[in-house]
């Protein structure tokens, strides 16, 4: 009787979550078109999954009631839409207009350097831009990127390393469940090669729920070059962020 009572529990727990575990269906179009888009980006973001709509713009997703679904696509406007119980229970397709996004070319202005036509002379003329240098330091497991050949550039390391814990809690320590979330999102193939092909920080500031500004901040109070952090695409940033957050977890326990 005991087991018999042991097991109906169990069968009873699998059969509500199983219920729990629902999916949404979706046809993204083009808003202009009407066409429907494919291989756009779907990411549920309070479970950091993701997908991808097929060739007629159809999607399917796990998703409860009030998840947000990012839905995004370079050369569109991304949006949030809120996962609603009739959406669940609605046996008919919704149809999600997507915005294509316009852009306004700015001036490019070419510098004039008086160029002789000699390649040697040429080369000499042609201004080269100083690298970026990451400083190794004994007994630490990797090298700290200090940006240019500055005169604070190995300073800002230096203290960092003395006082690291008071310099990341700033940062980590005002969001803890954020940052929890970095190892679910490089779980997902699909949520890395949406990353990996973004540069606007966009997705990435929503699934963390921080500003492009913050992200930036983070980098630069982990010791990470200003050129990386305006050229790194999305997923090279994700990265850079969950290491120097594993290593703020690594000094809080020590």
């Amino acid at each position: 009787m005991r087991y018999f009572v042991v097991f109906l529990f169990l069968s009873f727990s699998l059969s509500c979550f199983a219920q729990q575990v629902k999916t949404v269906s979706g046809i993204i179009i083009n808003d202009g078109t009407h066409q429907p888009a494919a291989n756009i980006n779907i990411i549920n973001i309070n479970t950091v999954k993701g997908t991808l709509t097929d060739e007629k713009g159809k999607f399917t997703i796990a998703a409860s009631a009030n998840d947000t679904l990012h839905i995004s696509l370079i050369g569109y406007q991304s949006i949030k839409v809120r996962v609603t119980n009739d959406w669940i229970n609605n046996t008919t397709v919704t149809k999600i207009p997507l915005t294509e996004r316009a852009y306004t070319l700015e001036e490019v202005i070419i510098d004039k350097y008086n160029l002789t036509g000699y390649l040697q002379i040429d080369s000499k003329l042609a201004p080269i831009k100083k690298p970026n240098y990451r400083y190794s330091i004994s007994g630490l497991p990797q090298g700290y990127e200090g940006g240019e050949n500055s005169p604070s550039a190995f300073k800002r390391i230096v203290s960092s390393v003395f006082n690291p814990a008071d310099l990341l809690h700033n940062i980590f320590g005002k969001k803890p469940a954020e940052m929890r979330r970095l190892r679910e999102m490089k779980k997902d193939d699909t949520v890395r090669n949406a990353l990996a092909s973004k540069f606007d920080r966009e997705t990435l500031g929503a699934l963390l729920g921080v500003t492009r500004d913050e992200i930036a901040d983070i980098l630069e109070r982990c010791n990470y070059s200003e050129a990386f952090i305006t050229t790194a695409n999305d997923l090279q940033i994700m990265d850079a962020i969950s290491g120097c957050y594993e290593e703020y977890k690594a000094i809080n326990k020590k």
